[in-house]
């Protein structure tokens, strides 16, 4: 079990405005966390900080053997090919096709053998239970569907993280039943630790998980 997050004596801002003080936290490797709090309370900027799009500006931290403190602008990219970010609107590239979406994000990262991207794009349908969507144009998927196919996408580099921010959002309460078994059957599969922002408690006391919350500018972990 390896650790895949560690940050201590944290701080983030945005603008001038301090989100979270005093951020100590660590993840391993098999770790499946429910980040919750408020609208506005700073769990999306967690989960920026997490992926380098907003800086850690005081303490020590690192993610998935990228040290936070001294990330560049060309360690970034390197850092998100460690990293599947689920995201609560699909995001999906509307005017390809299921396969061509996750070839593409392939590409963009580094891919270059088409046998074996062919190869990674099938397994990771097999595991969301779409092998047989490849050809298949977005739009006319199901919002579950679509969702899936996006928690493909993020899994294809086999990432050490999932980062998910609020990825039943937009489904009714049998679809993000069905997406939550999903991604917990993932972390399994892949050992990918998963941190899912969610404001949707029935699923936190349903599934088994760490529950961090954001609540006046401090992290902090609650025992179910």
């Amino acid at each position: 079990m390896e650790k895949v997050i560690q940050i201590e004596n944290g701080r983030i801002l945005q603008g001038e405005k301090t989100i979270i003080d005093q951020l100590n936290f660590t993840v391993n490797s098999n770790d499946f966390i429910y980040l919750i709090g408020k609208t506005g309370s700073g769990k999306s900027s967690l989960l920026k900080c997490l992926y380098g799009e907003v800086p850690l500006f005081e303490g020590k931290g690192q993610v998935a053997g990228y040290d936070l403190q001294n990330l560049t602008a060309k360690d970034i990219p390197f850092l998100r090919r460690k990293i599947g970010i689920v995201f609560q609107d699909f995001q999906l590239l509307y005017d390809r096709t299921v396969a061509e979406n996750l070839l593409f994000v392939m590409g963009a990262t580094g891919w270059k053998d088409k046998a074996m991207m062919q190869k990674r794009a099938k397994e990771v349908l097999q595991l969301v239970g779409l092998e047989t969507k490849m050809n298949a144009m977005p739009h006319t998927l199901s919002g579950g569907e679509q969702q899936r196919i996006s928690i493909a996408r993020a899994i294809i580099n086999h990432p050490q993280l999932l980062l998910a921010d609020e990825p039943t959002g937009n489904l009714d309460p049998e679809t993000s039943a069905e997406i939550m078994h999903l991604m917990v059957a993932i972390a399994k599969e892949e050992k990918t630790a998963v941190i899912m922002a969610t404001h949707d408690m029935n699923m936190v006391e349903q599934f088994s998980g760490r529950i961090l919350k954001v609540e006046k500018e401090r992290l902090i972990e609650l025992t179910k």
